[in-house]
């Protein structure tokens, strides 16, 4: 069962953490592999909505990335959920190139042996 909500109740879901962010799985959409986690806050989250083009919070840097903004390897949003709790997003994405910065389709290319 999937439930559709407008874009105003799909925000108003979202439970960020007490640094306001809230973790962001970005998926292929083709593949089902799930590409990557990374961190969005309230405006990463807007723009992403609004442009299409999946946009971050770096931790790290303090600031915003649209991803591949400077490498190129841009993912483009075809569907975004909130899971029941509101505090995980997941964003099935069209990858262009290596979703991973060390090359590799995806940031979870290691697996225990």
């Amino acid at each position: 069962m999937t439930e559709a909500i407008d874009k105003a109740a799909f925000l108003a879901a979202i439970s960020f953490n007490a640094d306001g962010l809230v973790p962001a799985i970005a998926q292929d959409h083709a593949s089902g592999d799930v590409l990557m986690l990374a961190w969005m806050n309230r405006e990463s989250l807007v723009l992403t909505l609004e442009t299409g083009r999946m946009t971050y919070w770096s931790r790290s840097r303090k600031a915003l990335w649209t991803k591949g903004e400077t490498s190129g390897h841009t993912q483009h949003v075809t569907e975004a959920y909130v899971d029941c709790d509101g505090d995980t997003l997941l964003f099935k994405v069209e990858q262009a190139g290596p979703a991973c910065h060390t090359g590799a389709s995806t940031c979870f290319f290691r697996k225990l042996g």
